[in-house]
C-alpha cells in the first residue's frame, strides 16, 4: 500500500490539473455561447419576448365609371397560432372547440401557412366577434393563440359582375413560386380570378411589420420600443368603365333564362359598358373559407355557375357573322351590291346533300345587302363556294375571330377559325369536303365565337372599321395622388374598304329597320337601332339564340351582344333582351322617356 500513497506535492499537482480541466471546460462553454452561438440565442431570445406581426394593408377599392362602388372591404377578424407557444394537449383542443374545426384541420392549416415558428400563422379568417369575445376573457385556455383585425372583400353581388371581379383567396405554393416570393408569403391573399388576379399588385398594396413584447407564456406587453415598426401601404384604387345601371340590367334580363352571356360596349373606345355571365355565384362566399360542400356543389353545378361565359363561352356564331362572308365577298370582287345569286327557294342541292335556308318558303333573289336583312341562307350557300375555306377564314381573322381581344383580364379564350390546314390535321389530308364552307359561311360548322370577340366585331362595323382593344379599367387612382387615365388602343382594322364598308352597314340597318328585316320589332321612334340575329344549331341540345344590337345608328355609342343557351331563335329572345338593354343606356344618356318593352317574333 506504500507504494500507491502520494506525497503532498503529487496531491497539490493532481488538484491543480482538475482545477486547470474544468475551468477549460467552462471556458470552452464561455466561448461557445459567447462566440460561436451567440447570434442564434440571441435571435432565439427575441423570439421568445418580441412578435413580429405582419401589418395587412388596406385593399383598393373599385368603383363603376360614376364612383359606385363595385368592390369594397370590410372589417374582419382573423385567429391565428403562434407554433412556438402553443401548449400541446391544450391550445389545439380549446382551439377546435371554439373554431368549430378539428385538430387535424388546424394543424394542417398552420403547416400549410406557417413562415416561422415564432410568428402567427392564420388558421381561419372572417370569424364572428363571439369568438374574439371568448378569446379575450379566457386567453389562459388558448396560449398561443392570437388575433387580428383584417380587411376582407365585400363584392355588389346584385350587379352579376363576378366575371369581372374575380375574387380573392390565400396564395398557393405554386403562386408563391411564380410570384418569386416577392411581395408574398405564405398566407398572404391574392387575387385568383378577374380583375382581382389581372391587378393583384395595384390592388394589393404592401405588407407593413409591428413588432409586439409578449411574455413566455404569450401575454401581450404592447408594442416592442426598440423597433419600429414599418407601416402598411394601401393599395391604389380602381375606377372601371362600368355602368352599375347597365351592369344590373344585364343581370336582370337573364335570370329567367337558364344560361347565357351579355356584353356591352362602347365601339368609340373599346370600353365594357357591362358584362355578364348566367348563372354566375357570389364572389363573397371566397372572402372566407368556403365549406367544401358548397365548392362541390358550385364546381358540380350542371349550367357552370364558374364559367366566364363572355370571354370562354365558345359557340359557333350562327347567322351574325354572315356579315364577314358578305364583306369578303365584296372585297374579293365575287359580288357587288346590286348582283344577285340563284334564288332561294327555302335550301339548294350540294352534291348528295339538300342545305335547308330558315325559311321553307324561301326568299327570292336578294342583293347582299337584303340578303343580310332576312338572313339567307341560301344566298350565303352560294357565297361561300366562291370565298372557299381558306379565303373565308383570311377574313374571319381579320376580323379577329380565331384571336384574344386582349381584354385586362385573365383566361380569355381565342376561339376557332379553321381553315385547310386545319381540317387536314384533324380530318386527314383529302379527308374533308367542300361542303364544310356551306356550313362556314352561316356561322356554324367548326367556327366557335366568344361573346365578347362578336361584340368586338360588330364594334368595328359600328365604328368604320376601327376595332379598339375591349378594356375594362378607366382610370388607377394612386395613395399618392396620381391619376393614371387608361387611354382607348386601338387594336386593329376590318378588312374592308370604304364602299365595303357602306354596304356592310346598310346591311346592319336593315335588319332592324327594313321592311322584312328580322329584328323589325326593335324599330322605335325615339333612336334607330341596327343589329344582326343568329340562331346557332347546338349538337348537344336546342339551338343558341344570339343577337348583337348596335345604337343609335346616326353616332353609334353601344354594342350589346346577347347569347342565350338553348332558348330558339334569336329574334325570338335574344333581340328582345337586346332592346332592353340598349333602351336602359338611351334612357340615361339621351334622356329618351321610357318605351314600352318589344314584343317577340320568331325568326332568326
Amino acid at each position: 500500500m506504500e507504494r500507491f500513497k502520494l506525497s503532498l506535492g503529487g496531491r497539490e499537482r493532481i488538484g491543480y490539473a482538475i482545477v486547470l480541466i474544468i475551468f477549460l471546460i467552462l471556458f470552452s462553454g464561455v466561448v461557445k455561447l459567447q462566440i460561436f452561438e451567440h447570434s442564434e440565442l440571441v435571435l432565439q431570445s427575441e423570439n421568445n419576448r418580441i412578435r413580429v406581426v405582419p401589418i395587412i394593408p388596406r385593399r383598393g377599392l373599385v368603383t363603376d365609371r360614376d364612383g359606385r362602388i363595385v368592390i369594397d372591404n370590410r372589417p374582419s377578424y382573423t385567429i391565428s397560432v403562434v407554433p412556438a407557444e402553443e401548449v400541446p394537449g391544450k391550445t389545439l383542443p380549446n382551439l377546435a372547440e371554439l373554431l368549430g374545426l378539428d385538430t387535424a384541420q388546424i394543424r394542417a392549416r398552420i403547416q400549410k401557412n406557417m413562415v416561422s415558428r415564432y410568428q402567427p400563422t392564420p388558421v381561419k379568417r372572417d370569424i364572428p366577434f363571439e369568438a374574439v369575445a371568448v378569446l379575450e376573457e379566457q386567453s389562459s385556455r388558448f396560449p398561443g393563440v392570437t388575433y387580428q383585425m383584417e380587411q376582407v372583400r365585400q363584392y355588389n353581388s346584385e350587379l352579376g359582375a363576378e366575371v369581372i371581379t374575380g375574387y380573392v383567396g390565400e396564395v398557393s405554393e405554386d403562386e408563391l413560386k411564380r410570384s418569386g416570393g416577392v411581395g408574398y408569403r405564405l398566407g398572404s391573399i391574392i387575387g385568383k380570378k378577374g380583375l382581382e388576379k389581372q391587378y393583384d399588385k395595384v390592388l394589393r398594396g404592401r405588407e407593413g411589420t409591428a413588432y409586439i413584447e409578449v411574455t413566455a407564456s404569450g401575454h401581450i406587453l404592447g408594442s416592442y420600443g426598440e423597433r419600429r415598426p414599418v407601416p402598411a401601404i394601401p393599395g391604389s384604387n380602381l375606377m372601371l368603365t362600368i355602368d352599375n345601371d347597365l351592369q344590373r340590367a344585364c343581370a336582370e334580363a337573364l335570370d329567367t333564362f337558364c344560361c347565357g352571356a351579355i356584353v356591352a360596349m362602347d365601339p368609340r373606345s373599346g370600353e365594357l359598358l357591362a358584362m355578364t355571365s348566367y348563372p354566375g355565384y357570389d364572389a363573397n362566399i371566397f372572402s372566407s373559407v368556403i365549406p367544401e360542400s358548397l365548392w362541390l356543389e358550385i364546381s358540380n353545378d350542371s349550367t357552370h355557375p364558374l364559367l366566364n361565359r363572355p370571354l370562354k363561352g365558345l359557340y359557333p356564331p350562327g347567322s351574325t357573322v354572315k356579315f364577314v362572308a358578305a364583306g369578303a365577298g365584296l372585297q374579293e370582287g365575287l359580288i357587288t351590291e346590286n348582283a344577285t345569286f340563284k334564288p332561294c327557294f327555302g335550301g339548294m342541292q350540294f352534291g348528295n346533300r339538300f342545305f335547308r335556308c330558315w325559311d321553307p318558303g324561301g326568299h327570292g333573289a336578294l342583293t347582299v345587302t337584303h340578303a343580310l336583312e332576312q338572313s339567307c341562307d341560301v344566298y350565303f350557300y352560294q357565297l361561300g363556294l366562291k370565298l372557299g375555306v381558306d379565303k373565308l377564314s383570311e377574313y374571319y381573322d381579320g376580323c379577329g375571330f380565331g384571336h384574344l381581344t386582349g381584354i385586362d383580364l385573365p383566361n380569355e379564350d381565342p376561339g376557332l377559325n379553321p381553315n385547310s390546314a386545319w381540317y387536314d390535321k384533324n380530318y386527314g389530308v383529302n379527308k374533308w369536303t367542300r361542303t364544310l364552307v356551306l356550313n362556314n359561311a352561316i356561322g356554324q360548322g367548326e367556327l366557335l365565337v366568344t361573346p365578347l370577340q362578336l361584340a368586338q366585331f360588330f364594334c368595328g362595323l359600328a365604328n368604320d372599321g376601327i376595332v379598339y382593344q375591349p378594356h375594362l379599367v378607366k382610370r388607377v387612382m394612386h395613395r399618392s395622388g396620381a391619376d393614371m387615365n387608361i387611354s382607348p388602343r386601338m387594336s386593329f382594322k376590318l378588312p374592308f374598304h370604304e364602299r365595303t364598308k357602306e354596304a356592310l352597314f346598310e346591311g346592319l340597318r336593315l335588319v332592324v329597320q327594313g321592311e322584312r328585316g328580322t329584328s323589325r320589332r326593335l324599330k322605335n321612334r325615339f333612336y334607330t337601332v341596327g343589329g344582326k340575329t343568329g340562331t346557332a344549331q347546338n349538337p348537344h341540345g336546342d339551338d343558341h339564340s344570339w343577337f348583337v344590337g348596335v345604337a343609335p345608328l346616326e353616332a353609334p355609342e353601344i354594342v350589346v351582344c346577347a347569347i342565350v343557351e338553348n332558348a330558339g331563335h334569336g329574334s325570338d329572345v335574344a333581340a328582345p333582351l337586346v332592346g332592353q338593354i340598349i333602351r336602359k343606356y338611351m334612357e340615361k344618356y339621351h334622356s329618351i322617356e321610357p318605351i314600352a318593352a318589344v314584343s317577340r317574333e320568331v325568326t332568326p
